[in-house]
């Protein structure tokens, strides 16, 4: 469990608060690429979902997931470069890891939903819980083409498939060119 917070004292004493045999506790003083590392990830976890959804295989989401990993960090770094910053540490990866592959995360499920078939309101009916990723979405879209410009073709496939309506095999048919 990692407590994000610019004042380090105030971080370590939170963090304590949570601390015991099962529940290891770590800080950070990156506010911002937390902030915007869990946004994306659960962006990230819906491509997954829809790929799931898709019947891709765990190869295809392995290598899915991989470039997130690829683009959060461009992006991250872009906004807020931070030297000390390792988005290998589970605050970043691990967190996505799980969001994406766990098959009880909502962003997953909401994805999954999507690469089947349903519509996003249908999704957002039945789930009958928030997939914060699909404002999440919405919002790093609009942030990343107004302020950074950084490549991120994945989120922008989720994009293109959430509100701008393109079916989602054709969708992650061209993201695939974009994988490596």
């Amino acid at each position: 469990l990692t407590f994000a917070c610019q004042d380090e004292d105030k971080a370590k004493t939170l963090a304590k608060c949570f601390e015991c045999r099962f529940v290891h506790t770590t800080t950070t003083p990156d506010l911002f690429g937390v902030e915007f590392g869990s946004t994306l990830k659960n962006v990230y976890a819906i491509a997954s979902g829809i790929c799931h959804g898709l019947k891709y295989g765990d190869n295809f989401r392995a290598v899915l997931v991989s470039n997130a990993i690829q683009e959060m960090k461009r992006f991250i770094t872009t906004a807020f470069p931070d030297e000390n910053r390792k988005i290998s540490d589970s605050v970043y990866t691990g967190d996505l890891l799980v969001t994406a592959y766990s098959k009880f995360s909502r962003n997953r499920i909401f994805g999954t939903m999507i690469g089947k078939g349903y519509s996003v309101k249908t999704a957002h009916v039945e789930m009958e819980m928030v997939a914060e990723g699909y404002y999440g979405t919405k919002c790093m879209k609009e942030i990343n083409d107004k302020l950074y410009h950084v490549h991120m073709p994945i989120l922008d496939a989720v994009y293109n498939v959430l509100y701008e309506r393109v079916s989602p095999s054709i969708e992650i048919k061209l993201l695939s060119q974009y994988l490596h």
